[in-house]
Parts: structure tokens; sequence; C-alpha cells
């Protein structure tokens, strides 16, 4: 029989390998007696990765994944904290316990415990659909209210945005100067903008289709002469690698998310990856756009979200309020 414990601690490819030699397995089940703790954790673990693959062959984006399985460890762990082992199903009344717990011992918003919520209730699913039990705990209808923001979510004037591409094309470079342009003029997501490849595209036609966006759903995204001229020159400029993505790093691969946080963060403190989307929506607006149209571009799937940035911006109506 396998021994979880052993396997936990040495991994399986060790574990094999010396369950091959039968006197060394035997002296090592000895000397590393049963332990629980370890074998709850190998458990946990192996849950996990069957969690992850669940969200993975069900379309889920990569941070979602991500988001899922590190909420998953922290209720895992709170409830360890609490009952002194991990939860071999999930009830209800420890989910209600839960979001007690981040609420008034965390402080989280409702906005934010309805993220973790999600996580747990695909975890629910993961777990009846796997036959680890059979009672859905956990709906839509747990969710806590939250007030929608009447006001335009934009906090960046077209002044800040143009300094910070100068700043970026004159320090940084092209490829830099090249995806805040894509983020600020077509409204892509920053995973949307370094997931791109070079067939995704089309200058001549003045299109960029992302392949994958938000929910796997692929959308086409018509780019003025701001964007056509930035990834052009870039292109000029971009290093004769085999690479199939568009903005590369110094290796070939694929940017990630954190290198282009950390870059906008030394020229401001207030723009950022998101800030940029929210200023193209609001700038798209101005400009003419329909709402639908705006939606498209951004790839809304719901055009309520649209629909906020027909708002003042806090600005704007601090200012009226100072008409009164």
């Amino acid at each position: 029989m396998v021994q979880p414990y052993i396997v936990c601690a040495l991994g399986n490819a060790v574990y094999h390998h010396i369950k091959t030699h039968k006197s060394i397995y035997v002296a090592l089940v000895a000397f590393l007696p049963c332990n629980e703790d370890i074998t709850e954790r190998w458990a946990v673990e192996q849950l996990l990765v069957g969690f992850q693959r669940y969200l993975i062959e069900n379309g889920k984006a990569e941070n979602t994944v991500k988001s899922y399985c590190l909420t998953v460890r922290g209720f895992f762990a709170w409830y360890q904290g609490i009952r002194g082992q991990p939860p071999e199903r999930l009830l209800r009344q420890e989910i209600m316990s839960y979001i007690n717990y981040l609420r008034t011992i965390r402080g989280l918003t409702n906005r934010s415990v309805n993220t973790k919520l999600a996580a747990l209730q695909a975890l629910n699913e993961f777990m009846i659909e796997t036959g680890r039990q059979t009672e859905l705990v956990l709906s839509k209808r747990d969710y806590l209210k939250v007030q929608t923001a009447y006001a335009n979510p934009s906090t960046v004037s077209k002044d800040q945005v143009e300094l910070l591409r100068q700043q970026i094309l004159s320090e940084r470079g092209l490829r830099d100067y090249a995806i805040v342009t894509v983020l600020a003029y077509a409204g892509l997501r920053i995973s949307e903008a370094l997931a791109l490849r070079l067939s995704d595209v089309d200058l001549a036609a003045r299109e960029i289709t992302v392949q994958h966006g938000k929910g796997g759903k692929m959308r086409v995204v018509f780019i003025g002469d701001k964007v056509v001229n930035a990834i052009r020159e870039y292109l000029l400029d971009r290093p004769a690698i085999d690479s199939p993505y568009l903005f590369i790093s110094r290796r070939g691969g694929a940017l990630s998310r954190g290198q282009m946080n950390r870059i906008l963060s030394a020229y401001s403190d207030s723009i950022t990856p998101h800030t940029l989307r929210h200023f193209f929506c609001s700038t798209a607006i101005e400009a003419g756009y329909s709402i639908n149209e705006v939606a498209n571009q951004a790839g809304h799937s719901n055009v309520h979200t649209t629909l906020r940035y027909t708002n003042p911006t806090r600005e704007k109506m601090k200012e009226k309020a100072n008409l009164l």
C-alpha cells in the first residue's frame, strides 16, 4: 500500500525509486512513522491539483485559476486553524462562518468577499462532480449585495497619459511605448495585450484579434493611427527572435503582468494598466463611440459595465457639489 506521507515528504519520483529497493523502503518506513499532518497535507495538495485541472478544463483564465486556488488554500488554512484538520466536504454553516470572518476580522469589502465565494462555489461544484459530496451548499444567492459606483471610474486625464507615453518612449523604448499605447488607445486588458501574437495584428486592416479574452471569448478590436504607428515602429525595432508573441522579453518569451506593473509604477503613482483601460473607455465615449461599440472594443459582456463611462468623473461631481 502506498504510504501517502512518504510521497508527500519525498515526492513521487523519489518514492517510486526507493520502492523498488525493498530494504531501503522498509528502513524508511521505520524511520518515518505515520504522520497524520503530512498525510492531510498530501490529501489537500491532491485535491488542489484536481481542482486546478477542473478549472482549466472548464475554460477559466489563468489568473482566475491562480486566484481560486489561492482562495481555497486560504479557506482550508482557516478551517484547519479552527477544527484542527482540513474539511472532507463543504458545509454551509462553515461557509457562512468564513464569510463572517472575512468581513469582521479581515475587513474585506462585499465585493472582495464575493470573489472568495465564487472560488468556493467552484470548489463545491468540483467536489460534487468528483463524488466527494452530493449537496450544493453555495450559490449566487449567497453573494453579498454590492452597490455599483455611479461615478465614471476613469481617474487620469489625456495630458497625464500623453506625458507617460512620451516618458516611456524616451526612457524605455519602442516596445513598452507600443504596449502603453495599445492599453490606452485600444482598450485591451493587460493580459490580452501581453498574450498577443504576431498573427493577431493586421496593421493594414487596422485590426487586432484578441483570441482569448475574458471568459475565453474572441473579439476583433479596431485600432487608430496612434496604435498602428506605435506597433509598426516597434516591429521595425523588434529583435529577430523566433517567437510567436508580439511583445517579447529579452529571452523571446511573453512578458508578465508583474513586469509591466513595475515599469508603469516607476513613472506614475496613479497610472496602472487598468486605469489606462478605464481611460480608453471614457475617452472613446467622449469621442463619439456608442455604448455597444465601446463594449465590443473593451470586451464587456454586459453593457451596464460600459454605461458607467457615460457618467461624470468623481472630480467633476465634486466640482458640481461646490456649486450648490
